[in-house]
């Protein structure tokens, strides 16, 4: 389904949440907003699958409608996994468990702040940590770390900012005109930024990288960049 939730001008614009029309028209929204996204899934879903064998067990946080869940299971086989899929908003989960019928997966709503981490081979995290919080990201970030089993891998894809104004100006700009490309209106452009002002709130690619030091990732690896978009492998 098209995405024309910021199609018509609203009187009163609210926090972007993941409700139930967002959740009808996510595939579309999520591909036309986020550059390098049908590139990304798949490959998380690629990255993951090196890490997992037999009996492994892995997260995939704020999974949305179960896209790199479903990525994963299909470089994985039929090799017998458990994939914990978490999201918060039960729109976005109902949609998730009819996209993966599959028995090795379990759909859990919850908030991951809060959630009690088994342990696992794998953590999932497309475009989750710039909703959570920023006071509260280095405690969850320390807390998958510590979850993770010993040479167990995190994927992280982010929105990022930049500290220089002219790099931020620049890349904004051209994302603004990726998402004209891909048939938003100025409308809806202006829109959806002002829902998000409050909700989405990007860090800079150091700060995530010394985020992950910090809460004990040895190894950290900027594996894609596409204009403010980055995704990285952090791994214990």
């Amino acid at each position: 389904m098209k995405d024309r939730v910021y199609a018509s001008a609203h009187d009163q614009l609210v926090d972007f949440a993941f409700d139930e029309g967002v959740a009808a028209v996510f595939p579309d929204m999520i591909r036309r907003s986020v550059p390098g996204y049908e590139l990304v899934v798949p490959m998380t879903g690629l990255m993951a699958a090196q890490h997992l064998n037999a009996g492994d067990h892995a997260y995939d946080l704020g999974c949305s409608l179960g896209a790199s869940t479903l990525a994963t299971l299909a470089r994985l086989g039929d090799t017998p996994v458990r994939i914990t899929a978490v999201d918060n908003a039960p729109a976005m989960l109902a949609r998730a468990a009819e996209n993966v019928p599959d028995p090795r997966v379990q759909f859990v709503e919850a908030d991951v702040r809060t959630l009690a981490f088994e342990p696992a081979r794998v953590m999932l995290s497309n475009w989750l940590l710039q909703f959570v919080p920023p006071e509260e990201r280095a405690s969850l970030l320390q807390r998958i770390c510590k979850a993770l089993q010993p040479g167990g891998c995190l994927l992280l894809s982010e929105k990022v900012r930049f500290d220089d104004t002219e790099a931020q100006r620049y890349f904004e700009t051209i994302h603004h005109a990726f998402k004209r490309a891909n048939g938003y209106s100025d409308l809806e452009v202006s829109q959806k930024r002002s829902a998000l002002e409050n909700v989405m709130i990007p860090d800079t690619e150091a700060q995530h990288i010394a985020r992950l030091q910090a809460a004990g990732f040895t190894t950290i690896r900027v594996w894609y960049r596409c204009l403010n978009w980055v995704s990285i492998a952090a791994y214990t």
